[in-house]
């Protein structure tokens, strides 16, 4: 009888104590989880006019001679322009480099000649929707931010557990939410079974 009174009293304490991390986590994820669904609600943003560089000849040459100069020409561009994102892919072929960066705030897409040194910036700043719905998918998002979802993820989950127990250790009333479990699982079956 102790022992299980000390198990629920553990449980009201792993609940208490997880419950405020967990309801900022929860409301942004069900904020951004509802942004996500509903795209049309927010405006695209604009996307920015290119911006034309041109490289001195003896920076195109310096790229030339390189196996890869996406990192270098990187470096030059951010020196000179401004850009939107983290570098995600870069692609050289016959003098010519294409690189692309990404990030929840935006995406940029750099293209130079280096023939010619000539070189093109679209950058593609996020709109607030997309902001939301990529840092709640965790998409171009960074390490930190992954382990935060993680992290939420497992403390919910804790949250989840312990408020169960809790819900279920009320005995006169363990039928009712016996059947509420069961009738919440199967509706949300039903609704999977129909989405797909």
């Amino acid at each position: 009888m102790y022992q299980q009174r000390d198990f629920y009293r553990h449980a009201r304490y792993v609940h208490g104590w997880l419950s405020a991390f967990a309801f900022i986590a929860l409301f942004f994820f069900a904020l951004t989880g509802l942004f996500l669904n509903n795209p049309d609600w927010f405006k695209p943003a604009p996307e920015e006019a290119p911006v034309k560089l041109q490289l001195p000849n003896t920076v195109s040459q310096q790229l030339l001679d390189q196996e890869n100069p996406s990192t270098a020409l990187l470096d030059y561009v951010r020196a000179h322009s401004t850009v939107v994102g983290r570098y995600k892919s870069s692609e050289v072929m016959d003098g010519e480099v294409m690189i692309r960066l990404e990030s929840p705030a935006g995406e940029t897409d750099v293209w130079a000649i280096l023939d010619t040194g000539e070189v093109e910036v679209t950058s593609k700043p996020a709109s607030t929707v997309s902001l939301i719905n990529d840092l709640h998918r965790g998409k171009n998002a960074g390490t930190a931010w992954h382990w935060f979802i993680d992290v939420a993820s497992v403390v919910i989950l804790l949250l989840s557990i312990a408020g169960f127990i809790l819900f279920l250790s009320i005995k006169t009333r363990l039928l009712t939410h016996l059947l509420l479990t069961a009738s919440s699982l199967a509706l949300f079956i039903l609704l999977i079974w129909t989405a797909i």
